[in-house]
């Protein structure tokens, strides 16, 4: 079982366990020759981007000046397409927004770098007020929210990330313009991993791509979730 990001190492290290007749399972980043197991991910982006969209509709009367895509372009064309799914659902559910307000910033997947991007793009485009952000991480999706809040501009941002980590969690229930994020479920990768490594090993067919199960969490799914769970 393997789990790196940098998607040009892929077919090096599927080269040496197929050398070696050793079966690969790949892990979020398809690798040649193995069996993938992770997420839908322009599935994932696309629930992203409804989540924008809703956002915008309740808030904003469906009307946005830019949408930002914050990307991770090591990890490949595959998780990339979370942001390209993120478009998508917004553009299906908001026609109004022009092909050229929606824009890809490099982020790498990181907090640091997904602030420098977004802190530059802010310092050029000092009037709009209604910025949707998709990012690839939530570790970008931290990373736009803290240049948000340098350039005092918080209010004018809706960003939604992927992974569900803590700070993300803490971030949503503060009510601060991170107002969603895709759960990967990564707590259930475990049992499906060794049952899937077994079927390998005994020579059974299985799928070439297994999708684990995710879900969208918001301030109010979390409000829930705390609501049933006090009540039970």
């Amino acid at each position: 079982m393997d789990f790196q990001v940098e998607e040009h190492v892929a077919p090096h290290v599927a080269h040496i366990f197929k050398r070696a007749g050793i079966p690969l399972i790949a892990i979020d980043v398809p690798h040649p020759d193995a069996t993938y197991f992770g997420v839908d991910n322009f599935q994932v982006g696309f629930e992203a981007g409804a989540l924008l969209a809703q956002h915008a509709c309740a808030k904003w009367n469906c009307i946005a000046d830019w949408v930002l895509g914050i990307g991770f372009a090591e990890a490949g064309s595959f998780v990339q397409s979370r942001i390209t799914g993120a478009f998508e659902g917004l553009r299906e559910r908001i026609t109004s927004i022009p092909p050229e307000r929606f824009v890809c910033l490099e982020g790498r997947g990181m907090r640091h770098p997904s602030a420098l991007a977004v802190s530059e793009f802010l310092r050029n485009q000092r009037r709009d007020k209604r910025i949707l952000v998709a990012a690839a991480t939530d570790s970008s999706a931290l990373g736009v929210l803290d240049a948000a809040r340098l350039a005092g501009r918080e209010q004018e941002f809706a960003i939604v990330g992927q992974d569900c980590i803590p700070e993300v969690l803490e971030e949503m229930q503060k009510g601060s313009a991170i107002i969603g994020s895709i759960s990967h479920e990564a707590e259930s990768y475990g049992p499906r991993l060794i049952q899937l490594g077994i079927s390998l090993m005994r020579g059974s067919a299985v799928p070439p791509y297994n999708y684990v199960k995710h879900s969208a969490v918001t301030a109010a799914s979390l409000r829930a979730a705390q609501s049933s769970a006090k009540a039970g």
